[in-house]
C-alpha cells in the first residue's frame, strides 16, 4: 500500500486520541504500541475482507493447516514490512517523538509454540499468504503459552508466560463463529425406518470453542489469510448451576497452556482434550464455511484440503468422518473416500516416543464416538490388508495394538499424502521407521524439505545485511530468494567481503550489549560466536557441545597451549520440557560450566559461555544475525530436518554439523569447503544398532582427554552439580550413551579445532560466510509451500516467485 508520512502521522494522532485521549508524550511505550497496532490493523482490514470475499466468490480451494503450535513472533514489524510501509511509519513516528524500538519492545512475544514445529507452521502461513494461496491456520489460543523460563541457581524454573496480560491488538474475537465440542457422555446409535443409523448423545460435557482470528499478511500483494485460534469457554446458553467452580477450571484449562505436564494421567488426559478440542472446532468450522458455498458435500476434497502437522491433529480424520456420517448422512465408503482425499499428513520425527500413542480406554472414555469410528477404521484396515499382506504384516500397521491407539498409523491410513521434512528423513521413513506402510502405500510418500521465511529471518532481523545484499544484486531477491545465488559472483570482491564482516561485527556488538545489560556479562564482539539454539533434547546433543567446552577449558587450565587461540563465546538458547528431567540436568550442567568459566580470570576471557533465559523468536532475532558458527550436531538420523540451520546459514554463519536432516541438503549446496562436518553417517549408526556392538566404556577407557572431561562431572572440578553430574556420567557409561556422544566426541573436537585457523584467515572466513548466504535462497519456505501446493494440496499459487 502507499501512504504518505503526513497521512500516517494524522492517522496515528487520531487513533491515540480515540484510544487514550492523551498526548503522545503522556503514553507509555505499550500504549504507543497498541495505538500503532490499531492503525496498522485498520490498514490491513480492507485487504483481509477483500481476500475472504474473493475466495468465497471464486470458490477457491482452501488449505487448512492444523497445528498444535504456532510461533509467529512479534507481528508489528512483519506487518509493516509486508504492507510496504515500514520506513514510512518509522520516520513518521520519529517526527512525532516516538522511539520505534522502544515501542516494538513493549509488545508481547506470543507464547503459542515451543520451537521448530510451531515456527515452521508460522513460516508456512507467511508463505501461503505471500504465494497467494488461500490458507488458514488452525490451533489453540493458549492463555499462558508454553512457559516463561527462569534460571534459579542454574536450574530451569517454569513460570506462567502471561503473554495475554494486555490485549493482543492483532486478534479479533469471532463469537458468532463459535462451535460446540462434546466430551465424555454416552453415544446412542439407532436405525430409523429407512435403515439409516442416527446418532444421539447424552450426559456429555459440552464446551464452547470461540475463535480468535489474526490476519496473516502476504508480502506486498494485498493478500491477507487467516490464523484461527480457539479458546475454551462455558457454553453461552448453559445453565450455570451445572458448571461449578471445579468444572469451570477444567474447561478453561483446555486452552490455558501449551503442552501441560504429561507425567500424570490427568496431564495426559488434558493433552488429549486439547487435541480433540481444536480439531473438532476446526473441522466443524470448515464444514460450516463449505455449506455456505452451496456445493454438494461429495465435492468437499475439491474445495478443501486439511493438513495434519505432526500427529497432534490426527483426530481430524475421525472427526471429519463423524460429520460426514452422522450429520451429512453419507455411507461409510463415500465418507472415507472424501476424508482420504481431503486429509494429508506431515511426519516430523522418527523418534518412537514422539509418535503419539494413547491408551484405548482413555480415548474411548473422553471421545466415545470418535473411538467408535477409529475402531471401525482399524477393523476395515485389518480386513482389507490381511488378504493382501498376511496377518503379521497387517498387525504391524494396525491403529489399535495391545490396548494402545497409534496416531501416526491413523494419520497414514486416513491420508492421501504422507511427507517427511528433509530428504534423509523421508528416506528413513520409507526404509526404516514406516517401511511397512511404504510397502503398502508407496505412492503416498513424498518429501517436502522444510523452509524458513527469509522476510523475518533476514529482511527484518538483519537489516544491515539485507541492505548490503540489495546494494550489490538489487532488490528482486526479496520476492525471489533464489536470486541470492547472484552473490556468488562477488566471492573475490574484497570490498564486499569487508563490508560483510563489518555488518556481522555490528550485529555481534548489539548482542554483546544485550548480554551486558540483561546478564551482566561482558563478551568480546571480536570473539567467535558459536551458537546452538534449539529445544533441549538428548538427541540434539547440547551435551556434546558442553563436553567440548569443558575439555577446552581444562586444556587451557592445565597446559596453556591454547594461549593464542581466538577467543570463543559459546551461546545456548533452549527450553526443556517440564517433565524431562535429563534435559533439565543438562541445563544445570551448562549453567554450572558457564558460572565456572565466566568467573575464572586465569583463562583471560578466552572462553565465555552464555545461556540466555526464555529463548524464543525475539531472542532468536538478536542471536542469529550475530552468529559465526551454527551448531547442528544431532545424532545422525534423529533430527528430521531442522530450521535453525537454515536461519543461521541465511545470516552468514558457518555450519558445524553431522550429516543429519536438512544438513545433508545444505552440504549439497555449499560443499565441504564452506561447512564443517563431523561424526558418523547413517550406515555406521545402523551397523551399531544391528550388531549391538557399541560400548561407550571402551571409548572412555582409551581416550585420556575425554576421560578427564567426563571425570570432571563427578570429581568436584565443576561445582554444584553433584547429583546432575553423576546422572549424566552414568547415562554415558553405565547406560551406554544412547545418543553416541562419546563416539562422535573426537570427530567433533577435530572439527572444532579447525575453526581457529579458518577464522584467522579473514578473507577465507568471509568467503565461507558469503557462500552460505548465496546458497540459502533455496531454503525459503515460499518454495516449500509451492511444492505442497502443487504436489499435495492441488491449489493454485503465484508462479512468479
Amino acid at each position: 500500500m502507499e501512504i504518505s508520512k503526513e497521512h500516517f502521522k494524522k492517522e496515528y494522532s487520531r487513533a491515540l486520541t480515540s484510544l487514550y485521549a492523551s498526548e503522545i508524550q503522556d503514553l507509555t511505550p505499550l500504549e504507543q504500541y497498541i495505538t500503532l497496532g490499531s492503525v496498522v490493523k485498520e490498514y490491513a482490514s480492507q485487504n483481509w475482507m477483500q481476500t475472504k470475499k474473493k475466495n468465497q466468490q471464486s470458490q477457491a480451494k482452501q488449505v487448512y493447516y492444523f497445528s498444535i503450535e504456532f510461533l509467529p513472533g512479534k507481528l508489528l514489524k512483519s506487518n509493516l514490512l509486508n504492507l510496504g510501509i515500514l520506513d514510512t511509519v518509522r520516520e513518521g513516528l520519529a517526527e512525532l517523538g516516538v522511539d520505534f524500538a522502544s515501542l516494538e519492545a513493549a509488545a508481547a512475544d506470543p507464547g503459542l509454540g515451543n520451537g521448530g514445529l510451531g515456527r515452521l507452521a508460522s513460516c508456512f502461513l507467511d508463505s501461503m499468504a505471500t504465494c497467494d494461496i488461500p490458507g488458514n491456520g488452525n490451533g489453540i489460543r493458549y492463555r499462558y503459552g508454553l512457559f516463561k523460563q527462569k534460571f534459579v541457581n542454574g536450574f530451569q524454573v517454569e513460570l506462567p508466560d502471561d503473554w495475554l496480560r494486555h490485549a493482543d491488538v492483532w486478534e479479533t474475537r469471532r463469537e458468532n463463529k463459535a462451535e460446540l465440542v462434546r466430551f465424555f457422555g454416552d453415544v446412542h446409535l439407532e436405525e430409523d425406518e429407512e435403515g439409516v443409523i442416527k446418532v444421539s448423545y447424552s450426559n456429555t460435557e459440552d464446551i464452547l470453542a470461540v475463535p480468535y482470528d489474526t490476519g496473516i499478511l502476504g508480502y506486498e500483494n494485498d493478500t491477507v489469510n487467516n490464523l484461527r485460534l480457539w479458546s475454551a469457554e462455558i457454553p453461552t446458553n448453559a445453565e450455570l448451576e451445572y458448571y461449578p467452580e471445579e468444572r469451570r477450571k477444567s474447561i478453561h484449562s483446555i486452552s490455558e497452556m501449551l503442552y501441560p505436564d504429561d507425567s500424570s494421567y490427568d496431564g495426559r488426559l488434558l493433552r488429549l482434550k486439547q487435541e480433540y478440542f481444536f480439531v473438532s472446532a476446526g473441522v466443524q468450522s470448515i464444514i460450516r464455511y463449505y455449506r455456505r458455498l452451496g456445493v454438494p458435500i461429495e465435492h468437499l476434497a475439491e474445495k478443501v484440503s486439511i493438513h495434519i502437522n505432526d500427529t497432534h491433529p490426527t483426530m481430524c480424520i475421525p472427526e471429519l468422518m463423524r460429520i460426514l456420517l452422522d450429520e451429512e448422512g453419507l455411507s461409510w465408503d463415500a465418507a472415507w473416500t472424501i476424508t482420504m482425499k481431503t486429509c494429508s499428513y506431515t511426519n516430523h520425527t522418527i523418534l518412537a516416543e514422539a509418535l503419539e500413542k494413547w491408551p484405548e480406554r482413555m480415548l474411548s472414555n473422553l471421545v466415545p464416538r470418535i473411538y467408535q469410528i477409529i475402531c471401525e477404521i482399524n477393523r476395515r484396515h485389518l480386513e482389507s490388508m490381511t488378504v493382501l499382506y498376511g496377518a503379521d504384516f497387517t498387525q504391524r500397521t494396525a491403529i489399535i495394538q495391545d490396548g494402545v491407539i497409534h496416531m501416526a498409523n491413523l494419520a497414514i491410513i486416513g491420508s492421501h499424502s504422507v511427507n517427511g521434512v528433509a530428504k534423509l528423513h523421508t528416506d528413513i521413513l520409507k526404509e526404516k521407521a514406516l517401511h511397512d506402510f511404504y510397502l503398502a502405500y508407496p505412492a503416498r510418500f513424498n518429501n517436502k524439505t522444510n523452509g524458513i521465511t527469509h522476510r523475518r529471518w533476514l529482511l527484518l532481523s538483519n537489516e544491515g545485511l539485507s541492505d548490503l545484499i540489495s546494494d550489490y544484486i538489487g532488490t528482486e531477491w526479496k520476492k525471489k530468494p533464489n536470486e541470492l545465488y547472484l552473490l556468488k559472483a562477488f566471492k573475490e570482491d574484497t570490498i564486499l567481503l569487508e563490508k560483510l564482516e563489518q555488518v556481522k561485527l555490528a550485529n555481534k556488538e548489539r548482542f554483546a550489549a544485550y548480554v551486558k545489560e540483561e546478564m551482566g556479562i561482558e563478551i568480546d564482539p571480536n570473539a567467535v560466536f558459536d551458537v546452538q539454539i534449539k529445544r533441549l533434547h538428548a538427541y540434539k546433543r547440547q551435551l556434546l557441545n558442553v563436553l567440548h567446552i569443558i575439555s577446552l577449558y581444562l586444556k587451557l587450565k592445565e597446559t596453556n597451549v591454547e594461549e593464542e587461540m581466538v577467543p570463543r563465546v559459546f551461546i545456548f538458547g533452549a527450553k526443556a520440557a517440564p517433565s524431562y528431567s535429563y534435559a533439565k540436568e543438562i541445563i544445570k550442567l551448562i549453567n554450572a560450566v558457564a558460572d565456572l568459566i565466566n568467573n575464572d580470570a586465569t583463562i583471560d576471557d578466552k572462553i565465555k559461555v552464555i545461556f540466555v533465559e526464555n529463548y524464543g523468536v525475539t531472542l532468536a532475532e538478536k542471536i542469529i544475525p550475530a552468529a559465526d558458527i551454527s551448531e547442528q550436531i544431532s545424532l545422525v538420523t534423529k533430527e528430521a530436518s531442522g530450521t535453525s540451520n537454515m536461519k543461521l546459514m541465511l545470516n552468514g554463519a558457518v555450519t558445524l554439523a553431522t550429516l543429519d536432516g536438512a544438513n545433508v541438503e545444505i552440504h549439497d549446496k555449499v560443499g565441504d569447503e564452506n561447512m564443517l562436518l563431523f561424526g558418523m553417517q547413517d550406515k555406521e549408526l545402523y551397523h551399531f544398532y544391528d550388531s549391538n556392538s557399541y560400548h561407550s566404556q571402551e571409548i572412555y577407557d582409551h581416550n585420556p582427554r575425554l576421560k578427564r572431561c567426563l571425570d570432571a562431572l563427578v570429581d568436584g572440578t565443576i561445582p554444584n552439580i553433584e547429583a546432575e553430574g553423576r546422572e549424566i556420567f552414568d547415562s554415558l557409561l553405565k547406560y551406554n550413551d544412547e545418543y553416541f556422544v562419546l563416539k562422535d566426541y573426537d570427530s567433533y573436537v577435530q572439527a572444532q579445532s579447525r575453526i581457529d585457523g579458518l577464522y584467522r584467515d579473514r578473507k577465507k572466513w568471509n568467503q565461507m560466510s558469503l557462500m552460505n548466504i548465496a546458497n540459502a535462497g533455496e531454503f525459503s519456505s515460499d518454495y516449500t509451500i509451492m511444492h505442497y501446493a502443487d504436489e499435495i494440496w492441488n491449489v493454485n499459487h503465484n508462479k512468479n516467485l
